[in-house]
């Protein structure tokens, strides 16, 4: 499938939110029930958002959303609408953010996610990441660990991928 990223804009609000929250449903799907989410809230915290987007209609197929943690690119989220999934888009998204660390001079992307979801831990170890042990977290990833509490709903785990 034809993806092209670029950056998030005003006008993408609305059908990034439909994306986020199409996703999120995948997780009920799957017997894990999240608290609710803003998508909005999301979007406005982070320092970068990046869009998915079919080049030919301009369609919203996805979304990344990035900071910085303890000097790291973090992945903050990264939804894909179901209807494209399992077509590139994430993988896309992904390697999109991998190459923005790289040019920022960044030495690595993180991310918290669920371990066990074939769509989460297993999908980006797939992709090069691995799990990194507590001893090895920063201070920034300490604090990001205890304020996603209320999400721990299903075994999670920090993953890490060297660029």
């Amino acid at each position: 499938m034809q993806v092209r990223v670029r950056e998030m804009r005003s006008e993408d609000t609305g059908a990034l939110a439909e994306v986020n929250l199409a996703a999120g449903r995948m997780f009920a799907d799957a017997g894990i029930e999240l608290p609710p989410d803003d998508p909005e809230e999301t979007f406005d915290h982070a320092e970068a958002v990046l869009v998915a987007e079919d080049p030919g209609t301009g369609r919203v197929l996805g979304s990344a959303a990035v900071g910085t943690v303890d000097g790291a690119l973090h992945l903050e989220e990264l939804a894909v609408d179901p209807a494209v999934g399992r077509r590139g888009v994430g993988s896309r998204l992904l390697e999109e953010v991998c190459a923005r660390a790289r040019a920022q001079g960044r030495r690595a992307v993180t991310l918290t996610t669920f371990r066990d979801l074939s769509w989460n831990g297993p999908w980006y170890a797939r992709r090069g990441f691995r799990e990194v042990p507590e001893a090895e977290w920063g201070p920034q990833l300490h604090r990001l660990w205890e304020d996603e509490a209320p999400i721990r709903v299903a075994p999670r785990v920090v993953m890490r991928r060297e660029v």
